[in-house]
């Protein structure tokens, strides 16, 4: 049995709400294929043809995204990565800093500690942004200000 028009439109939409929970392009792209089918067959394309303009549409739209800009995942460096750390991210306070250096405790234990370039030493909370063997870097802890607005 050949898939009528509406077989092709379904497909699109379903593939176009699996990629809004997904997050990737992927689908997005095979939903593309989809639609051209769609438009093969009101253009009058028997079954074959239009399986074939899908399948052919939707690997060039796949090629194409992985060689632009949105079909790579940018790669962070294992050290800032807050996927590959849990430590990233956390916050420390610091006591006293001598030449951009320190030694706190964190997490029950002596950590040197090191400023990022271009951060203050007089932040009261510091976030961790990278760790360095043993040496945790960190930047002064961004903080949200709310205004509290009358009613």
């Amino acid at each position: 049995m050949a898939p009528g028009g509406l077989f092709w439109w379904v497909a699109a939409g379903v593939l176009v709400v699996l990629e809004l929970l997904s997050g990737t392009f992927y689908l997005l792209m095979i939903a593309l294929g989809c639609v051209a089918a769609a438009i093969a067959h009101i253009a009058g394309a028997t079954a074959d043809v239009q399986f074939a303009v899908a399948a052919v549409v939707a690997l060039a739209a796949v090629l194409l995204l992985r060689r632009s800009r949105f079909g790579r995942r940018p790669r962070k460096e294992a050290s800032k990565n807050p996927d590959v750390n849990l430590d990233i991210g956390q916050t420390l306070t610091v006591p006293a800093w001598d030449q951009r250096r320190a030694r706190v405790n964190y997490r029950g234990a002596q950590w040197d500690v090191e400023l990022a370039p271009g951060e203050p030493e007089d932040a009261q909370v510091y976030e961790i942004t990278e760790l360095r063997g043993s040496c945790l870097v960190v930047a002064a802890k961004q903080t949200a200000r709310h205004h509290a607005r009358p009613l």
